[in-house]
């Protein structure tokens, strides 16, 4: 008896995660029906877990007919997950891939306000490289790094003021909507004469871009053949990464 009860509560727990796991990005308020196409429950079973849930905090309803969003009790989970996060730990097998891969410098850059602060790097062993150290911060509007942060943050204008001049602006738009398209941004020539530098976003919960990850290298060794390759195995790295962050696939 003990045993069957047991049981019947591991399959309430795994229907009511089911649930919570229904909602996606973007999502804000699902009705029943809505739910009921995303998990394999009956609407009785559905109805009960749901108040459940609404009694813990996990999900908030509203309206008539009844409509369903997360909860309270879902934020106070994610930043406690998020505050113990280490970011330049959790990175460290995609950094570690990449720089064995491209013998380039590989960092990892964080988004901080209005700027890209590099908090690990993985400097190349060869004689000529180029490194900027961790702690270094620069806009997000400059570099391959920051515009690939960019591209995807929110309320990009806020971004340009004194950054980027009025008569530029529609060309950067457009540069950031090029990067949006392709998944990672190159700069040639910017910050350091005579470097490359590629770099691709990873995103949180709830698609919320966090950094870049970024090789910099010589443009003397890292031809355009190089540079496609690179690109390719950023993007892989950092989908990686953002699965590792929390966000979903």
């Amino acid at each position: 008896m003990t045993s069957e009860n047991g049981n019947d509560g591991v399959r309430a727990v795994d229907r009511a995660l089911d649930i919570l796991m229904a909602f996606r990005p973007g999502d804000h308020l699902l009705s029943a029906s809505e739910l009921l196409r995303r998990v394999a429950l009956s609407r009785p079973t559905l109805y009960r877990l749901l108040r459940t849930l609404e009694l813990r905090g996990f999900v908030v309803s509203s309206g008539e007919p009844q409509r369903f969003q997360l909860g309270p009790s879902v934020a106070h989970l994610a930043h406690i997950w998020a505050s113990g996060l280490d970011l330049a730990e959790l990175s460290q097998p995609m950094m570690r891939s990449l720089w064995e891969r491209t013998g380039e410098t590989v960092a990892l850059l964080v988004h901080h306000g209005r700027e890209r602060v590099c908090v690990a790097e993985l400097p190349s062993h060869q004689p000529l490289s180029f490194k900027r150290g961790v702690g270094y911060s620069e806009s997000v509007t400059l570099g391959a790094s920051g515009r690939v942060i960019l591209a995807f943050a929110n309320d990009v204008p806020r971004y340009l003021e004194g950054k980027v001049p009025e008569d530029q602006r529609a060309a950067y738009l457009d540069e950031l909507a090029r990067i949006r398209e392709v998944g990672y941004a190159i700069s040639r020539d910017e910050l350091i004469k005579g470097a490359v530098a590629i770099a691709a976003p990873f995103f949180s919960a709830g698609s919320k871009v966090m950094g870049s990850l970024a090789v910099y290298g010589p443009s003397a060794r890292v031809d355009e053949a190089q540079v496609n390759r690179i690109a390719q195995w950023l993007v892989e790295a950092a989908r990686e990464l953002s699965l590792k962050a929390g966000a979903r696939q």
